[in-house]
């Protein structure tokens, strides 16, 4: 199975062998600029080969599954609201996956409701702007009046 390496802001990803721990940075430029998915091998001075996925996003996102419900605001409140699971969070957004499909304008204001999956179980209301929608599957960046959440950004690193 391939790991995930993230490319940094100066086009360089750090690889670290699963057999032995041994770290090597390079530069990957001639990977950033494309919109493929890009998977590489690597060799590690150990010996041990194995392959790594390159990923461009800024922030890291893990892989949740967690219930909640959804809000759609509009201009003079509530518009629509129904249930969903949050299926990937960062620091700057999450993804949602809708138990029913919705035709969400690229735009939209969302306020999402969920609670950790961490020892306190702890709740967060994130109001969000919708980036895309595909099929049950909504990407959303966190609002920009949304403060640093520090509980978040710990359960993110755990």
């Amino acid at each position: 199975m391939d790991q995930t390496v993230y490319i940094s802001r100066n086009n360089t990803a750090t690889f670290r062998c699963p057999q032995c721990g041994h770290s090597k940075t390079e530069d990957v430029s001639q990977y950033a600029v494309s919109d493929k998915k890009i998977s590489v091998s690597c060799t590690c001075a150990c010996g041990h080969r194995f392959r790594c996925r390159l990923e461009k996003r800024k922030q890291y996102r893990k892989g949740a599954d967690l219930p909640g419900k959804f809000t759609l605001m509009g201009k003079s409140g509530p518009e629509d609201t129904g249930l969903a699971k949050v299926v990937d969070l960062s620091t700057t957004g999450l993804k949602l996956k809708l138990n029913v499909p919705r035709t969400f304008p690229v735009g939209a204001k969302l306020l999402v409701e969920f609670r950790l999956d961490d020892r306190k179980r702890t709740p967060m209301e994130k109001r969000v702007i919708v980036r895309n929608v595909s099929g049950l599957y909504v990407g959303a960046a966190f609002h920009p009046n949304e403060l640093d959440d520090p509980a978040l950004g710990f359960y993110l690193m755990r």
